[in-house]
């Protein structure tokens, strides 16, 4: 399954969710831990992760990833340094923290980083007022949103949308048990950038499974199911109505940066 240390970390960020939650303070999990926890009861899901080599190459989770809302910034932080006792990245903390909270507990090292509102990476997944539509974990269609986004995306995050979309079908309404096409489209509706990325992750995420089903990685039946949801999403997106600066932006296309460099924090 997954290593001893991966099954801590996914716990303790269990742990800290329902305990935040306990004493009035929203967190929700994100990234790779997110999509592990949402697919786990899916065991193709799992054999299908092992078969391309997401398990058995090292650590799944390095550090824990959460978002929170900056109005409850205070809480967060006295949640974690009073509560939890987990020491403040005093650096971070302070430049960043209207956006992003570091913190890391003493015992063993393992990071926390909480991110306020958004992501802020290759282009933005605003997480205000969404949280609370999914536990313990953010929204499955902000989780898909989180890996579209990525402009330079690698294998890890392409395996980790495939088995999104072999579990969780694409519907159009606000559910824990499917994916929102409709909310991933009108987010991408509104900026072209992050709609040709998105689009272009998705072309490849479609390559990647129909490749991995001519070397016996993934089963036929679920190569198949996958592909219909991807299409099934792509016509969500393809259908919503652009907005005046989307269209804008179009006439320009890739002439201009339409994505941001994502630099790592440096301490």
């Amino acid at each position: 399954m997954i290593s001893e240390r991966d099954s801590l970390i996914a716990e303790r960020a269990i742990e800290i969710v329902e305990r935040a939650s306990s004493e009035g303070v929203i967190l929700r999990i994100l990234g790779a831990l997110a999509v592990f926890l949402k697919i786990r009861d899916c065991e193709e899901c799992i054999e299908a992760v092992r078969a391309l080599g997401r398990l058995g190459s090292g650590l799944l989770f390095t550090d824990i990833d959460l978002a929170g809302y900056s109005k409850q910034r205070k809480q967060i932080r006295r949640f974690f340094e009073e509560r939890l006792g987990y020491e403040p990245d005093f650096y971070v903390n302070r430049l960043f923290g209207d956006k992003r909270l570091i913190f890391q507990d003493p015992r063993d090292k393992v990071k926390v980083d909480v991110f306020l509102d958004k992501l802020e990476f290759s282009h933005d997944v605003v997480l205000k007022g969404r949280l609370e539509l999914d536990y313990p974990t953010i929204p499955l269609e902000d989780l898909v949103l989180e890996k579209l986004q990525i402009h330079e995306i690698n294998r890890k995050d392409l395996v980790d949308l495939a088995v999104l979309f072999a579990r969780y079908d694409v519907c159009e309404a606000e559910s824990p048990y499917c994916i929102n096409g409709k909310r991933i489209a009108v987010v991408l509706a509104d900026d072209w950038g992050f709609w040709y990325d998105a689009t272009t992750n998705l072309n490849r995420l479609e390559n990647l499974v129909r490749a991995s089903t001519g070397t016996g990685k993934i089963p036929q039946a679920m190569a198949n199911i996958i592909a219909e949801r991807i299409q099934k999403l792509k016509a969500l997106i393809e259908e919503e109505p652009k907005s005046k600066k989307w269209l804008k932006r179009a006439k320009v296309g890739t002439a201009k940066p339409w994505y941001r460099q994502v630099e790592e924090v440096t301490r």
